[in-house]
């Protein structure tokens, strides 16, 4: 190991040196030997004093700029940023389930923010009183609350948020309120927003596919109706707008069949995973081709369809935690719909 004013790297170590320093001041500020506002080496010292390269420790540095964590001074140096301290910024960021494409957004808002916060995390499985008690527990403990608001009926049926829970989120000072995933709300006033628009999102996403999907005869979405875990009916609204305008033969299912019926020149559009496998599976065992006999476009993006070459529409999860943090981070919340994309594959 080499050390050099409480940086440390280990030169035999797989990690790369830039992320040995960027993880050495880190955990420095967290043991409390770092102060706010204290002074960093510079990167001609740092360099000089750890054997490595001016671009490694300007690299490291680069990164703890980007997080907030330290800041230059022209003429003066670098600095811990007051934010590193004992003024972190403290977050409380409500999911509905915990799926990956929610972990997907959670650990992208945590890396963004750095040091400069703490989140904490509660999911509330789409209960409403659950959703309620929780709130009310944290109110006013936090500096920004983090919200995705999407709710069940006793029939496993995507619902609106109702009277009680709007009541509750207008507790929330609005300049600490981001409301993410979904904008259908009757909440008013200042508050951050980053959100999908289903019903338009993909409709626009379908119409980026229009050329392929013309090759075929029927399109058929495959919305289950009662998932544990709702989707929202803007999925089921958005397709049936796109089929009526372009004029397709289309069928809903609520699910995929063990032994479907299928029809050269069918477009299937899943919604979850375990209907994409069975499709796949189903496919196989009767020697049709994705692409050619059959079409396939999933939701969600995820890196097995990636590998599986399927086409895809999907909104960017990383970058919904990506705006979430930079809000916080600059104190300016804005509203703005989260960039949703049809990925093309072989699957169509």
């Amino acid at each position: 190991m080499i050390h050099f004013l409480g940086i440390s790297i280990d030169p035999e170590s797989r990690i790369p040196k830039y992320k040995q320093i960027y993880d050495a001041v880190v955990n420095n500020i967290a043991l409390g030997k770092f102060q706010e506002g204290g002074k960093l080496p510079s990167i001609n010292e740092l360099s000089e004093q750890l054997l490595l390269s001016r671009d490694t420790v300007e690299k490291a540095y680069g990164q703890l700029k980007n997080k907030n964590i330290i800041e230059s001074v022209k003429g003066k140096g670098y600095y811990l940023c007051a934010a590193t301290g004992h003024s972190k910024k403290r977050v409380f960021f409500m999911v509905n389930k915990a799926s990956s494409y929610k972990m997907i957004i959670y650990n992208a808002l945590v890396s963004s923010l750095g040091s400069a916060a703490v989140v904490d995390l509660l999911i509330y499985h789409c209960e409403e009183l659950l959703f309620i008690d929780a709130l009310e527990k944290v109110l006013g403990k936090y500096d920004y609350y983090v919200i995705m608001p999407h709710f069940k009926d006793v029939q496993l049926h995507h619902q609106k948020a109702s009277i009680k829970v709007l009541q509750t989120l207008e507790k929330i000072p609005k300049k600490q309120l981001i409301i993410m995933d979904n904008h259908d709300l009757a909440l008013e006033g200042a508050f951050g927003a980053i959100y999908q628009n289903f019903e338009t999102d993909l409709f626009e996403a379908l119409e980026e596919a229009l050329e392929k999907l013309k090759k075929y005869d029927q399109l058929i979405l495959v919305y289950p109706e009662k998932s544990i875990f709702p989707y929202p009916k803007g999925i089921y609204k958005g397709f049936q707008k796109f089929c009526s305008h372009h004029h397709f033969k289309f069928e809903v299912l609520d699910t995929l069949y063990e032994d479907m019926e299928f029809e050269s020149k069918d477009v299937y559009v899943l919604i979850e995973e375990a209907d994409l496998v069975n499709l796949i599976q189903q496919v196989k065992s009767r020697n049709l081709r994705l692409g050619q006999d059959l079409g396939v476009i999933s939701y969600n993006e995820t890196p097995l369809k990636e590998l599986l070459g399927i086409n895809v529409i999907s909104t960017r999860f990383r970058a919904m935690g990506e705006t979430a943090a930079y809000m916080i981070l600059k104190d300016r919340l804005e509203k703005t719909n989260n960039v949703f994309e049809y990925i093309e594959r072989n699957s169509l």
